[in-house]
């Protein structure tokens, strides 16, 4: 059993930013802060950088770290991101008893059970089912999927790489925008479309087919509601990225029989705000013929609390 004045070291590593943190054994966050990959060569460096910073008087020797990168042996390469390394090696360098590392969706499913209501906005009408799975995914950088089995008392995780199945048009809008793609990229995938740079791609798709010049606008620049106003294709844009949401979300939810609800995460779709919730991506959600009543009631929600890679990782070190 952990001591009482033990810290654990905790991560969230994504494409563009690393946050570390530390947390006690029963998952309270202590310190937390985020750090520019590109600032770095290595990971090893990152987290040394962390803990010379952190001001713990305790230096945590167990640690888990989510990684926006397949995790499922010793050595790991980064999905959108330079950085690879072994895992053995780097507990090695940083002198840890116990450093693991897991998807950062695992991270995030890991944390769904420890989230109050005041860390998550329902967006639509449904209830959770007691005991059946919970699905979540999110973009960002990326986009990110996993879900939670129900196996006793606990919960598992699910890894695997849902942000790279293949995306699907429901309107001929959509057809067009995935056909331009399809010219661009060997493959099209949800990812390609929800994502930072997915909506950049929307962005470039919908002004090529209506034969109008593309600003060079970022993700955020696309979303912001000043620049939306003034520039159709970038509401266009952003309201097919909730809707295209809203697909994905729905067949994750079919897939897993995810009954327990559906989360949304990641670094986007929080910013939205009330946009999100007036937006298509809850009528898409349910938009599946004969199972539209299925979908009708299960509950979509918006995940709010800053950290849930961090609950996730400390749950992973509590269960052993």
């Amino acid at each position: 059993m952990a001591s009482p004045n033990t810290v654990w070291l905790v991560g969230d590593i994504g494409a563009t930013n690393a946050r570390f943190g530390l947390v006690s054994p029963d998952g309270a966050i202590l310190h937390s802060r985020t750090f520019a990959d590109s600032d770095f060569a290595a990971i090893g460096e990152a987290i040394r950088a962390y803990l010379s910073q952190s001001g713990s008087s305790t230096t945590p020797r167990i640690g888990c770290l989510a990684i926006a990168a397949p995790a499922t042996g010793d050595e790991i390469r980064m999905t959108n991101h330079p950085w690879s390394f072994s895992v053995a090696a780097l507990r090695a360098e940083l002198g840890f008893e116990r450093l693991e590392f897991i998807n950062d969706f695992t991270a995030v499913a890991l944390a769904l059970p420890r989230l109050s209501p005041a860390d998550r906005t329902q967006i639509g009408n449904g209830a959770p089912a007691a005991g059946r799975p919970i699905a979540v995914l999110g973009p960002g950088s990326g986009l990110g999927a996993s879900g939670l089995v129900p196996a006793g008392s606990r919960w598992l995780p699910l890894t695997g790489e849902g942000g790279h199945v293949t995306m699907a048009a429901v309107t001929e809008r959509e057809n067009g925008v995935l056909g331009w793609m399809r010219r661009h990229f060997d493959h099209v995938s949800a990812e390609r479309c929800l994502s930072g740079p997915g909506l950049v791609h929307l962005y470039n798709a919908l002004a090529a087919l209506d034969g109008a010049p593309a600003a060079s606008y970022t993700a955020a620049q696309i979303t912001d509601p000043a620049v939306m106003a003034q520039d159709a294709p970038c509401h266009e844009a952003t309201e097919m990225f909730c809707a295209m949401l809203g697909t994905v979300a729905g067949d994750l939810a079919l897939s897993l029989g995810a009954q327990g609800g559906v989360y949304i995460a990641g670094g986007i779709v929080p910013r939205l705000g009330a946009y999100f919730a007036e937006s298509g991506f809850r009528a898409r959600f349910e938009a599946k013929g004969r199972l539209g009543p299925y979908l009708a009631a299960i509950p979509t929600y918006v995940v709010t609390h800053p950290l849930p890679a961090f609950l996730g990782c400390a749950t992973k070190l509590a269960d052993g």
